[in-house]
């Protein structure tokens, strides 16, 4: 987990649909770390799917949710 955080934060990646941005993910991970880590450890996490919004980036890639994809 932490080592995707990190890559995300590298990349400078900006926020998804959700409108959550990186500056406001370390504090969600921190608040809900015990029940993520849970989920994953009994395979019961469910993303929420994501929509189906794609969103350019200068480079012509595209991004996704940011609290999906560093699961």
């Amino acid at each position: 987990m932490n080592k995707a955080y990190k890559k995300v934060c590298a990349n400078k990646d900006a926020g998804g649909v959700d409108g959550m941005e990186l500056k406001v993910l370390e504090g969600f991970i921190r608040e809900k770390w015990d029940s993520i880590k849970e989920q994953i450890r009994t395979r019961s996490y469910k993303p929420q799917p994501v929509r189906r919004v794609e969103i350019p980036k200068p480079n012509g890639s595209k991004y996704l949710k940011v609290s999906d994809r560093h699961l």
